[in-house]
């Protein structure tokens, strides 16, 4: 399929502001909308057995911080359904009300989660299927995320080639929370097909629930779970490093979604500190950690550290390089990140340009 007029191009020639790009938009599906994509097999299977998950991260919980979808009171569609699963209202409340160029879609649906192999490959297939489909024909401002059975790479890289070359889909997809470490050589395949095809990795907070989320096992309270997320994201940061995945895939570009940033200064410092000391035992990482992440990773904003003096916030910006910094909303979910009210410091323009657009066009395969 051919690639439509870009997006930045029609504002270019029309004079408009060249927008926004945010790298995480939550689509869901209408009742049935995944099933029409799926084998009658896989349609016969889900209605007998169900879903074989690890991670029912989003079916769980109450009001308010699961309060139905997770999402804003206001992001129900007027015509009914699940927030997210109306385009015509993303459009109107997110796109249009933004300025938004591009809107990255990042699917919380639990396919590549499910401990049963070939149903996560054949959901992952499908959901990928209704996100063409579904939401970026009709709108080629939303882009796709290709969303593959990590715990399966030979299944994964045969979704990754299927889907390099349609335009629909802007990066690969996987979670923060992984059966082991995200940079062992299990996942090397992935990595290597993601290289091979010029697709960036967004790594996104949750995944799949094989053990306990903190080191020292089950939370008391949702709080310490919902904290403990930021971890998972720092603990694939280090592996990805320390197990020497960017030397073997050196233009490889790996996005972190959805896990704040704030952390990502302190990380950096403690691992070069470490490397110094310790380098013999991973001779596999020839440059400081710090250096993998100003070359090969980004970093999305939405949680926004809100800290009391916004200047401090600045200074965590360009700690970590305004060249590694991507916007990312969160719509719909309650959290969601304004582009105008998040940043509550001063930009320059060209600082807005890198947050706001270059950023992401650096990472993100826009046709």
């Amino acid at each position: 399929m051919n690639a439509p007029v870009s997006v930045l191009e029609q504002r270019q020639q029309s004079g408009q502001l060249l927008g926004i790009i945010d790298c995480d938009v939550h689509p869901f599906p209408k009742p049935g909308a995944i099933e029409q994509y799926l084998s009658e097999r896989w349609r016969k299977h889900l209605a007998q057995y169900g879903k074989f998950n690890t991670g029912p991260y989003a079916d769980r919980g109450a009001y308010p911080r699961f309060q139905p979808y997770l999402s804003r009171r206001d992001s129900f569609p007027p015509g009914g359904g699940a927030p997210g699963s109306d385009v015509g209202f993303i459009r109107e409340q997110l796109l249009d009300r933004y300025n938004i160029a591009y809107g990255v879609l990042e699917p919380l649906l639990g396919g590549n989660t499910s401990r049963n192999l070939d149903e996560a490959a054949a959901l992952c297939s499908a959901m990928n299927d209704w996100q063409a489909y579904e939401f970026t024909d009709p709108e080629p401002r939303l882009r796709a995320s290709i969303l593959v059975p990590q715990d399966d790479p030979d299944a994964a890289v045969k979704e990754i080639e299927k889907r390099a070359g349609d335009w629909r889909f802007a990066q690969i997809q996987l979670g923060s929370k992984t059966s082991e470490p995200i940079g062992r050589r299990r996942y090397w395949p992935i990595f290597a097909a993601a290289q091979a095809n010029g697709l960036s990795i967004g790594l996104h907070v949750g995944g799949t629930f094989t053990s306990a989320p903190s080191a020292s096992g089950w939370p008391q309270f949702y709080i310490e779970e919902h904290h403990g997320l930021v971890h998972t994201m720092q603990n694939q940061v280090a592996s990805l490093i320390l197990e020497g995945m960017f030397e073997a895939f050196p233009k490889l570009k790996v996005c972190m979604i959805e896990g704040g940033f704030a952390w990502v200064p302190t990380l950096g410092w403690r691992l070069d500190k470490h490397w110094a000391k310790m380098r013999d035992e991973v001779p596999q990482v020839k440059r400081p950690p710090s250096e993998y992440m100003r070359t090969n990773m980004w970093f999305a904003t939405q949680p926004v550290e809100e800290p009391e003096h916004p200047d401090d916030l600045r200074q965590v910006f360009e700690w970590i390089g305004w060249d590694r910094m991507v916007y990312s909303s969160d719509y719909p979910h309650w959290d969601f990140d304004d582009p105008h009210l998040a940043f509550r410091f001063q930009m320059t323009e060209e600082e807005k340009r890198m947050l706001y657009r270059d950023n992401a066009l650096n990472v993100y395969n826009f046709r």
